[in-house]
């Protein structure tokens, strides 16, 4: 692994009912908990040299300081599940534009697939990506991306 000077930095940010994962509707959302799948990402970054954060609220207000914080801290990239707010949250994806840390969103479930109301997103158009779909190897296939925007920069 070669080492790199530069700053590489990454914030998961988990919004409400993820800390259920594992035992909330797994037909839909996969046996993983959230534990596995942060311990999967941490021994990825690891791998990779990068600096990994994770966090998970039920809160928006929690949500949206934890994304304010995230450009204090000089964090580079940020992989969201915004859960629930992903339908509801303006004031979260003002948040996320006013920091302007590129962001990708991951949604386990295959939301076009889902309830009309979930086909709607108000981060899609900001994220530089969004997996969705793919159970917890979306975060895998999020934090593999970064690792390869932040290796040819």
């Amino acid at each position: 692994m070669q080492k790199n000077s530069v700053n590489r930095s990454v914030l998961v940010i988990q919004g409400p009912n993820l800390n259920l994962l594992g035992s909330r509707e797994p037909e839909v959302y996969g046996k993983a908990t959230l534990d596995d799948i942060h311990q999967k990402l941490a021994t990825l970054a690891k791998e990779a040299d990068i600096s990994l954060e994770t966090y998970q609220s039920n809160h928006e207000g929690e949500l949206i300081d934890r994304v304010q914080k995230a450009k204090k801290d000089g964090v580079n990239y940020i992989i969201i599940n915004p859960g629930g707010f992903t339908h509801t949250s303006v004031a979260l994806r003002d948040a996320l534009a006013g920091v302007a840390i590129p962001f990708i969103e991951v949604h386990l479930s295959n939301i076009h697939q889902r309830e009309e109301f979930r086909k709607h997103s108000y981060f899609s158009d900001l994220a530089i990506g969004v997996i969705c779909g793919l159970g917890a190897h979306g975060y895998a296939l999020a934090l593999n991306t970064i690792q390869h925007q932040l290796s040819t920069r």
